[in-house]
């Protein structure tokens, strides 16, 4: 048993030690520290990534998003932070948040200037998409962060660091903060921001968790009560930025939830014979829904029964409004709703159609086969004729009925009209039908002689 925990124990340290593969420690350092700067080439790199930013969200283009991403210095600041607290070099850490303050500014005030003068001010789904942070996005700042570090701490760094850059993506919700003042809107300034600050202070915790992984030395420091209230400060920070992102995550899958319910409702319970729903509206604050029915009309007792159905979907606190028809002043239906119901019964009616068509198609071309000169269009059994009946000069082959006059009867044979040279006997033309009937695969063959 102790042999065996050696053996498991070894295993683990073989695949997740993470000093065997460690960059020297002053590199990485020095890496970091290159990037907290922000002046000159790379403060105007970053500038021009956010026109690139700006541009992908005012055109809904996702690779362009990345594309600015890919280019930006963002990163530098927010990593010299975490690496700062976990070393205890309170210099540097005053530092990365000069830059980062920096950075932020420039980057806000260019995206701001952007969507001010810029002609396009439709509210894109890419832009839409930063405005509402939730947990998870702060597990994926979190866990991208982590995989930045202990990638700039090795000396196989691959292509994590553009990941990162991508997965975290700081840089779109900087943009969409300018959107906001520039068109006046502070819940899109409010949301975006929160959700870049979260991005920010998670991969700063995941760099100062990485720092204390991967065993960095700390900075003696003369002040230790200082620095303990700084990491004291940090944690407080952590908790606030997260706080908010877990309610408004908790909302969302309530929403979710409520939503799916409503629709598994509507979908099993407002499913009439002859009538469809047109519309359906769904408000999550109010607990309110209506629906509109168009077709046949429904009795009120099928719609009370329905109602009385919605204890079993939870949603006995929610008001269920049913309209019928389109006539109805209360029922919110527009042309879009009407013209989208119609073309999903024209596909589904023309699909119908064309699948019944097809079967009647190969049905009938089934029949050809078997009737008519199919037989006779067979290149392989006119070449067996000229080497098995090389008397045989023509034939004709076809499918007829055969109806018994007496019992009114039907029957089917194939007939074969045959014109030889010279005339078979009657115990040649017997041979021929017999080989006829096993090489066309038919019991019923009659050999007529011309």
């Amino acid at each position: 048993m102790e042999q065996k925990r050696f053996v498991l124990k070894d295993f683990f340290r073989d695949y997740f030690d993470l000093q065997n593969n460690k960059e020297d420690e002053s590199d990485i350092i020095e890496s970091i520290r290159a990037g907290i700067e922000i002046k000159g080439t790379n403060l105007w790199v970053l500038i021009f990534a956010i026109l690139i930013a700006s541009l992908g969200l005012n055109t809904n283009s996702t690779a362009v998003i990345i594309g600015a991403m890919l280019i930006s210095p963002l990163m530098g600041p927010i990593m010299g932070i975490g690496l700062s607290i976990g070393r205890n070099d309170l210099g540097m850490l005053k530092k990365s948040f000069k830059s980062y303050a920096v950075t932020t500014l420039f980057s806000i005030t260019t995206a701001t200037l952007y969507f001010f003068f810029t002609p396009l001010d439709e509210v894109q789904s890419e832009l839409l998409a930063r405005t509402s942070p939730t947990i998870y996005d702060v597990l994926i700042a979190l866990v991208g962060g982590l995989a930045g570090i202990i990638a700039l701490g090795t000396k196989n760094k691959g292509n994590v660091i553009p990941g990162v850059a991508i997965a975290t993506a700081l840089m779109p919700p900087l943009c969409t903060a300018g959107f906001g003042i520039a068109t006046g809107n502070l819940l899109y300034f409010l949301g975006a921001f929160y959700l870049y600050f979260i991005n920010s202070v998670f991969i700063s915790l995941a760099t100062f968790l990485g720092v204390r992984i991967l065993g960095f030395r700390r900075k003696e420091i003369l002040d230790p009560a200082r620095a303990q209230l700084v990491h004291r400060y940090v944690w407080i920070i952590t908790l606030l930025t997260m706080a908010p992102a877990v309610w408004l995550t908790y909302g969302i899958v309530k929403e979710t939830i409520y939503k799916s319910q409503v629709n598994d409702f509507i979908n099993k319970e407002l499913h009439f014979d002859g009538t469809q729903v047109l519309s359906r509206t769904i408000n999550y604050s109010k607990k309110e829904v209506s629906v509109v029915l168009v077709g046949e009309e429904v009795t009120q007792t099928d719609l009370d029964k329905a109602r009385a159905r919605m204890e079993d979907y939870s949603l006995t606190q929610s008001k269920l409004t049913i309209y019928q028809g389109t006539n109805n002043a209360g029922a919110a239906v527009d042309a879009n709703s009407i013209r989208s119901m119609v073309l999903q019964d024209f596909y589904k009616n023309s699909e119908e159609h064309i699948a019944k068509q097809q079967k009647q198609i190969d049905s009938l071309q089934q029949v050809l086969n078997h009737t008519g000169g199919a037989y006779a269009t067979d290149q392989k059994l006119r070449e067996e004729l000229k080497v098995l009946f090389p008397e045989v000069k023509n034939i004709a082959l076809g499918k007829s009925l055969s109806v018994n006059v007496d019992s009114n009867s039907i029957d089917t044979f194939v007939y074969a009209l045959v014109h030889t040279q010279p005339v078979y006997s009657p115990a040649q033309v017997t041979k021929l039908q017999q080989w006829l009937s096993a090489r066309i695969g038919e019991k019923k063959v009659r050999v007529i002689k011309e």
